[in-house]
């Protein structure tokens, strides 16, 4: 296939709209099932770069869940605790310790559910009957992998009746070294972001603090990559093996940081036993209970323990969460590590980020500023190692 007709690009009224290759050669994609249009393959072939590439930099198979060109959260494939998995709605799943590509999976589509719904998924490894069965009961637009089994391809195939986007990628797939775009009829031309990012990053460490286990190394390098295929600017908060909090294309990154630890301030929470055990009804489908869970959370448009508004949601009337068991359960949540795409310019990051576990950071390093920020992580015992490497991503 060298060209695909799209129905339409980003909005129905930009027509016409293709995918193809400038040098006229084949796509390196084959769809398998469904008509993906032009924001679908956007995110597969940016979540199938992150993917690919945390793959590589750890060495275990690893998921993404994209929505709007931005992932909302990535992970690799370790084993869940009894917890995480009844957050993350998979407790009712056997065997699910010993596929570690259904791991990363539950990882990714569990952290944060809400932003993940109507997303797109990107598996590194080939896709099997478990993760497709997974896959086939959220809501989701569409997948990308470098292959999938007959089973899993059956499984996925009768998702949506019938319509959901399955595409295949050749996995040896390598992109020209010069990548090109046009904005308002003028090309930009640019060489790809090629850099690797592995543990190397982290060898400068710049705080008093310099014990930085490999779990944290896994942590920041999840962190990171996850960053390079995020719109800027970006923070990305990430503990065993997953990403739980990104800020994503906020014009401040203060604002950044609110946004990504306020995400990982609730994924902790999900897990309280209070949010674990909420007597829903039998009859509220899973998007719903995303909904309940994050404004028994975080009180937002209603409060679901009111008298007359309970009701709508479980059989009895359940406790509410307060701010002061919020604030101790928090407190039991450490070692988090922090990743930023530019430098920070002022140590109120630090302070923010610390307030929802942060013990690890990595970031460029290159402010005026820090050395404040520098002293603010010692204050605190944190661990930071500068980069030198920007990850604007846009």
């Amino acid at each position: 296939m060298k060209n695909f007709e799209l129905k339409y690009g980003c909005n129905p009224n930009q027509k016409p709209a293709s995918i193809y290759m400038k040098n006229g050669s084949e796509l390196p994609i084959t769809i398998l099932n469904g008509r993906p249009g032009y924001i679908n393959f956007l995110d597969a072939l940016n979540s199938w770069q992150l993917v690919k590439e945390l793959k590589e930099a750890t060495g275990i198979c690893a998921v993404t869940s994209f929505k709007h060109v931005s992932p909302t959260s990535a992970a690799v494939g370790k084993p869940l605790s009894e917890d995480l998995k009844k957050a993350c709605f998979v407790d009712d799943i056997e065997g699910l310790d010993e596929n570690p590509l259904a791991c990363a999976y539950a990882r990714a589509r569990g952290t944060d559910r809400m932003c993940s719904f109507g997303d797109w998924v990107a598996l590194s490894d080939v896709c099997d009957a478990m993760t497709a069965s997974l896959i086939a009961r959220e809501v989701s637009d569409g997948v990308i992998a470098p292959g999938y089994t007959d089973e899993a391809l059956a499984i996925l195939k009768a998702k949506r009746k019938g319509s959901y986007n399955v595409v295949a990628i050749d996995p040896n797939y390598i992109p020209e070294v010069q990548e090109t775009k046009d904005v308002f009829g003028i090309t930009f031309e640019q060489g790809r972001n090629n850099f690797k990012i592995g543990r190397h990053l982290l060898e400068n460490i710049v705080t008093a603090n310099k014990e930085l286990p490999e779990s944290a190394v896994i942590d920041l390098i999840v962190a990171l990559i996850t960053l390079k295929y995020t719109q800027s600017n970006s923070v990305c908060f990430a503990v065993d093996g997953q990403a739980i909090g990104v800020g994503a294309g906020q014009q401040s990154r203060i604002h950044c940081t609110r946004l990504a630890g306020t995400k990982a301030d609730t994924w902790f929470l999900r897990q309280h036993p209070k949010a674990l055990n909420l007597p829903f009804r039998s009859d509220l489908g899973r998007p719903n209970r995303d909904n309940v869970i994050d404004g028994y959370i975080n009180g937002n448009e209603e409060d679901v323990c009111a008298e007359g508004i309970w009701q709508n949601y479980f059989t009895s009337r359940p406790e509410p969460l307060t701010e002061a068991e919020k604030k101790e359960f928090l407190a039991t949540r450490q070692n988090v590590a922090l990743g930023s795409d530019a430098f920070f310019p002022f140590s109120d990051n630090i302070k923010r980020a610390y307030a929802s576990g942060v013990k690890y950071i990595a970031e460029p390093g290159g402010s005026i500023r820090d050395d404040l920020v520098i002293e603010e992580c010692d204050k605190k015992g944190i661990v930071m190692a500068f980069t030198g490497m920007r990850l604007f991503h846009h």
